[in-house]
């Protein structure tokens, strides 16, 4: 399994760290109402935001959820200001509640949900100037992937972002980093922004957090986070005790296991595999990615290479119709890239 649930099993499926969290958890609290604190909501806030940038911790149960809480954050941050639009980018992938998906900078997305909610420009990937050209004296963000997944794998450069981070402290701008896919160690590091030396002003998480478990997160530095107040935005499931017992014992598994390290090495192993296989067949054109999080861009469409495989026993993902999508866990070993790489070339050889 090289894309294990849409990329939520990061640490591969039914992790015993994670099973045995979520029996333990299950025999003394499964939900509480959320004017209550619990401890593994506390320690899984801890977690967060000591190995991040010091953010405090909004829960819920999705990327499209952490999405929705960072674009209300934005609107009520900067109310007194009039400030409201956010610039996003295209091909970006940010969730499918009605702003999240006019986040969204992919028209497919939006067809038939008209009219989408008000207040996004939306510009070129890693195009700064276009960025620059878009901001007026309504934008209060831009909210941007370190690695575009849903848009095939695109990653952003060093300089890209650290620009991206400059102009945004010179126009008075807040940075959100959507890191539903990028984060929890796929890219070798706990958060994909910490390959780039910035910081977001806030961050969005989900996928991988929970080891299988749904539980999403905006995480927001603590001056940004006050403006949401109580009662101007909650989960009802958000921050349950099971959800975050499962997401600490991820923290765990992650950290206690070596994972990162595991990912680091086993995605420069795929990545040389899946270049081999382009300097023999000229569909792929292109082999990128960071760590686990990893694109195979194709001449044409992928569709039925991905068939093909799962009947082989492979699953991968195609993206952007021309990309194909290697996320395997951080769990992975070599015999198991082996085995997916044979049966991808097995595939490619048979046209």
């Amino acid at each position: 399994d090289m894309f294990p649930g849409w990329a939520v099993n990061g640490i591969g499926h039914c992790h015993p760290r994670v099973t045995k969290a979520l029996r333990d958890q299950a025999g003394i609290l499964i939900h509480v109402a959320n004017n209550f604190y619990s401890e593994p909501q506390g320690q899984l806030a801890e977690r967060i935001s000591t190995r991040s940038f010091g953010g405090q911790c909004f829960f819920c149960n999705s990327g499209a959820e952490a999405n929705e809480a960072a674009i209300k954050l934005m609107r009520i941050h900067h109310a007194e200001q009039g400030r409201y639009k956010i610039i996003t980018m295209h091909n970006s992938f940010h969730g499918r509640t009605l702003a999240a998906i006019t986040a969204t900078g992919q028209p497919k997305y939006h067809k038939g949900f008209a009219p989408l909610v008000e207040g996004f420009t939306y510009v070129p990937f890693s195009d700064l100037d276009a960025v620059k050209a878009a901001v007026d004296d309504k934008t209060c963000a831009v909210l941007v992937e370190p690695i575009q997944g849903e848009g095939g794998i695109n990653v952003a450069s060093r300089a890209y972002l650290q620009s991206l981070r400059n102009l945004c402290n010179d126009k008075g701008l807040l940075l959100i980093l959507d890191e539903v896919q990028t984060g929890m160690g796929r890219t070798g590091r706990v958060f994909g922004y910490q390959h780039y030396d910035i910081e977001p002003d806030v961050m969005t998480l989900a996928k991988a957090l929970g080891g299988g478990v749904a539980i999403g997160a905006m995480v927001a530095k603590p001056a940004i986070a006050k403006s949401l107040v109580p009662g101007t935005h909650a989960a009802t499931f958000g921050g349950n005790p099971l959800a975050c017992a499962a997401a600490v014992a991820t923290f765990d598994a992650i950290e206690k296991d070596g994972l990162l390290e595991n990912a680091r090495l086993m995605g420069e192993y795929t990545q040389g595999k899946l270049s081999a296989l382009r300097a023999r067949f000229d569909l792929i054109t292109e082999v990128r990615g960071i760590g686990l999080m990893i694109g195979v861009q194709l001449k044409g469409p992928g569709k039925d290479i991905v068939t093909k495989c799962m009947a082989k026993g492979l699953l991968i993902n195609c993206t952007h119709d021309t990309v194909l999508r290697f996320m395997p866990p951080m769990t992975v070993r070599r015999e198991h890239i082996d085995e997916a790489v044979a049966i991808l070339e097995t595939v490619l050889a048979e046209g």
